[in-house]
Order: C-alpha cells, then sequence, then structure tokens
C-alpha cells in the first residue's frame, strides 16, 4: 500500500496521505513521497492546480513520534518545505479531520485551505519538544493574528472547525462528505483563469519579503534545534501528547 496516493482528474493533481491506521503521522517514507510528487507536479505544466488531503479519519496527526522518538535526529523531512514553496501551481488543502502540528504546517503552506466539520487543528511542537521548521512561526500568525497564533502554540490547544472558519484559518467550511467536491469547485475556479496570470499572483504571494525572512528564521532554529535532539526526551512525552490531543479532540466533537 502506497503511503501516497497520487489521481489525476483533468487539470487537478489530487495527492492524499495514506497512512489511516497512523492518522496519516508523517514517516521519512511519507515526506520523501510527499516531497517527490511536488517535486514533480512542478514540472508539469498540464497540472493546473494541487489538492492535498488526508485518508479519513485524519488529515495529518503531525509527525510519526514514534519514528521520531526512535531517531538519532529529525526525520528527514524529505525538502517539504521547499517543494511547497517552490511550487508553481496553487494548492489546497482539504481538511477532513485532525490537523496537528508538522500536519498544520503542511495544510499552512498551502494556498488555500477548506475544512469539513470534523476538522481539528492544534500546534503541539512544544509538547512534543520539537522546534518548528515548516513555517508556523512564519505563516500562522499572518493568518490569525500573532495573539492567536501564540496561543496555539505555546499551549498546544485544540480549536474547532467553526473557530478555524471565524479565525481566518480556513477560508471554507462544509459538511464532511461534500469536502473533495468543494476543494475541486475552489480548484476548477483557479484552472479556469488564465494560468500565466494565476502563476505570476501566486508568485508574488509567495515572495512577500516580510514572509520569506520569517520563513529563514524559523529554519534556522529548527537547524540549531537539529544538534540537540534528544530522542529520550520526546520517547517520555509521547504517551501524554497522544492522551491530550485524544481527550480534546473528544471534547470539541
Amino acid at each position: 500500500m502506497s503511503v501516497l496516493v497520487r489521481e489525476r482528474r483533468d487539470e487537478v493533481e489530487l495527492l492524499t496521505l495514506n497512512r489511516p491506521e497512523k492518522r496519516n503521522a508523517l514517516s521519512s517514507e511519507l515526506l520523501r513521497a510527499l516531497g517527490n510528487a511536488l517535486r514533480e507536479v512542478a514540472g508539469d505544466t498540464s497540472v493546473r492546480v494541487v489538492v492535498l488531503t488526508g485518508a479519513d479519519p485524519a488529515f495529518c496527526a503531525g509527525v510519526d513520534l514514534g519514528e521520531l522518538s526512535a531517531s538519532a535526529g529529525p526525520l528527514d523531512d524529505g525538502g517539504v518545505l521547499e517543494a511547497f514553496r517552490d511550487l508553481p501551481q496553487p494548492s489546497i488543502a482539504a481538511v477532513n479531520g485532525a490537523c496537528v502540528t508538522g500536519g498544520l504546517e503542511l495544510a499552512l503552506n498551502c494556498d488555500i485551505r477548506v475544512a469539513s466539520e470534523r476538522a481539528r487543528f492544534a500546534d503541539t511542537h512544544t509538547r512534543v519538544g520539537v522546534a518548528p521548521g515548516w513555517g508556523m512561526t512564519a505563516i500562522l500568525p499572518r493568518l490569525i493574528g500573532a495573539g492567536r497564533a501564540r496561543d496555539m502554540s505555546l499551549t498546544g490547544d485544540y480549536i474547532d472547525a467553526e473557530t478555524a472558519l471565524r479565525w481566518g484559518l480556513v477560508s471554507r467550511l462544509v459538511a464532511h462528505e461534500p469536502l473533495l467536491a468543494a476543494a475541486f469547485d475552489a480548484a476548477a475556479a483557479i484552472a479556469s483563469a488564465d494560468p500565466a496570470t494565476i502563476r505570476a499572483v501566486k508568485r508574488l504571494y509567495d515572495l512577500d519579503s516580510a514572509l520569506v525572512a520569517a520563513l529563514q528564521r524559523e529554519r534556522v532554529g529548527f537547524a540549531a534545534a537539529r544538534s540537540a535532539h534528544d530522542p529520550a526526551k520526546v520517547a517520555a512525552r509521547v504517551d501524554g501528547v497522544i492522551a491530550r490531543g485524544r481527550e480534546q479532540t473528544r471534547s470539541a466533537g
């Protein structure tokens, strides 16, 4: 079974994170597959839009904590951030369930976020004991404001889909079953516009100098934290992080 399912629908490339038994947690294998897929799509001019989702019941529970706690260093991310930032086609995250930490960063790097009523969002970097490196501190405050972003990052608390819509973390909220249809409706609207202009406008957003500088600062911090990675400390936190997440998602539902 492939950990990343690729499906072409007309001018749209659908990428589905496919580790449902692990709530689509990001293993090294999945990260490499996603990074490679994004680089391949970037060079395919027949693809106009990319849609990213997860196999139910989750979008992505973040980095695979079991693998991370057994690793001598942070997982090989497969150049995912760079692949997202270099992607010339607009991307849409169809968030169908839990969207946590590294999974939230994947969604943040998409141009548009559409959520189902079952979506839940959290940044648990501080609880796991791992520094963010894929854009959390750069992109999240630009979407929901610095105060709310700090609240999410420092507490690790979950927010529900309605709160995410109200805060501006997602721009569209739909019932669970028609989620992909809603994402493809948005993709069709993009694909029907002038492709050169679409890419030019996306590039202008991506080249915001303040955003680029914030992403670079975060990557410097991430690189510094890699050298101090202690798998034993991460392992000691894993059960607590998972238990707290389950309790909060139950109460939020």
